[in-house]
């Protein structure tokens, strides 16, 4: 039998020039006496994160701030932020500010501050055991710097298991934030590339939501067996078709001019439109290709990040992007066209529209060209192969299932784009 049913939530939001201000009156709101900030040293120079602490205990409220996140979590700087929030705590709430690394660091944080265990015990499988909390967890209220992850709207936690040399998560309900609030103030002192990257993130939430096989084309499943990513719905859909258009507009202006308030604006609406779709619908091929291309990444070292080899998050689900919406055009072809033509009006309809609309988008952005632009070669490709059949909960999602040699010729077809 087929599945009736499909499920929505999302945070409370708050969202507009100068909501961060507030945060103080929403943490004394939950009742908080004693606050846990998690943020990352780049963040940290730019001196929000030492502002909006300084207005948190205006209102009364303790402050312990940890700034060591490490960008790409990993297993190991999870466990450090874990060990330090235990030894500092008990806390009442906290407080995530940041890109997506901080707020999945905060999450990781409540979880292993609230409940029994370690970190491979929550881990997804086959990665990790997959288990489910046993206890709520605190108020997480999350307020991103950066315009992409959509971290703030979500129920995942992304890592990388350094060990296995592999990109996974935790996903469970109650990892989503409380509150986001989403002040567009906060982005100005983006770097052009992170916003380059991090922009390319929300364009795949959006496609890979709307893109994503329809709730009802799932089988049915009793009440214990619902999961966040519950596939293309009719409320998701609404969420992404805005996010794309908002993206068309401010996308390029905001890599071009980050001192745009307007463009700056749109594309922070444009990541919480696309959370809000992507983290109820799911996301599925690029995504499942990104976790082994950043999780393998030998020598490449973009500008804006930290001086260490990285392939940026965003940056690595767009690479495979182009190719893995090409694959999936004849499950869907009017979605994809209609995507295609959100992003770029005046696209010619067919297989390659929205692989066409995506390059385009990407060579203006400055996106390295392909996989080989980041150090990757035909003879990585079964590796990365390997890397992204872990990644079973995502595939899952796509609206037509890849083979093993599917993947692969996508990835081969992803070494260059132009």
């Amino acid at each position: 039998m087929s599945e009736t049913v499909f499920t929505y939530a999302a945070p409370a939001l708050k969202f507009g020039t100068g909501a961060s201000a507030e945060v103080g009156h929403d943490l004394a709101s939950y009742g908080a006496r004693r606050v846990l900030l998690v943020t990352d040293p780049g963040v940290a120079g730019t001196g929000h994160p030492e502002r909006i602490a300084a207005q948190v205990t205006a209102r009364g409220i303790e402050v312990t701030t940890y700034d060591r996140v490490h960008v790409e979590p990993t297993d190991e700087s999870l466990a450090e932020a874990i060990a330090f929030a235990r030894d500092a705590g008990p806390f009442d709430a906290i407080l995530a500010v940041g890109g997506g690394s901080s707020i999945d660091t905060a999450k990781a944080v409540n979880l292993l501050t609230t409940n029994p265990g370690e970190l491979m015990d929550y881990v997804n499988a086959p990665v990790g055991r997959a288990q489910a909390p046993q206890h709520p967890l605190l108020p997480l209220v999350a307020i991103p710097t950066t315009t992409g992850t959509g971290a703030e709207s979500t129920t995942i936690c992304v890592l990388d298991v350094l060990a296995l040399k592999v990109k996974t998560g935790i996903s469970h309900p109650r990892l989503r934030p409380t509150l986001a609030i989403v002040d567009p103030l906060l982005t100005l002192t983006q770097p052009a590339t992170v916003t380059a990257a991090a922009g390319l993130d929300i364009v795949c939430h959006a496609l890979e939501s709307y893109t994503a096989r329809w709730y009802a084309e799932f089988d049915a499943k009793q009440p214990e067996q619902r999961v966040p990513y519950c596939g293309a719905n009719p409320i998701s859909d609404l969420w992404s078709e805005k996010a794309l258009a908002l993206l068309s507009g401010s996308f390029r202006a905001a890599v071009r001019d980050g001192s745009d308030r307007a463009a700056r604006e749109q594309m922070a609406m444009a990541a919480t439109f696309a959370g809000l779709g992507f983290g109820n619908a799911g996301v599925h091929i690029p995504h499942a290709n990104a976790y082994p291309i950043a999780g393998r990444v030998r020598g490449f070292r973009p500008d804006g990040y930290p001086d260490e080899p990285i392939v940026p998050h965003g940056m690595a689900v767009s690479l495979t992007a182009p190719a893995a919406f090409r694959f999936t055009f004849d499950a869907a072809p009017e979605r994809h066209v209609r995507a295609a033509r959100l992003l770029d009006p005046d696209v010619e309809p067919g297989p390659d529209a929205l692989p066409s609309a995506l390059r385009s988008l990407m060579h203006d952005v400055g996106i390295p060209n392909g996989l080989a632009a980041v150090g990757y070669a035909d003879a990585d490709v079964d590796d990365l192969v390997a890397g992204a059949l872990q990644q079973q909960r995502l595939l899952a999602t796509a609206p037509k299932r890849p083979t093993d040699e599917d993947l692969a010729s996508l990835f081969r077809a992803s070494m260059e784009h132009w």
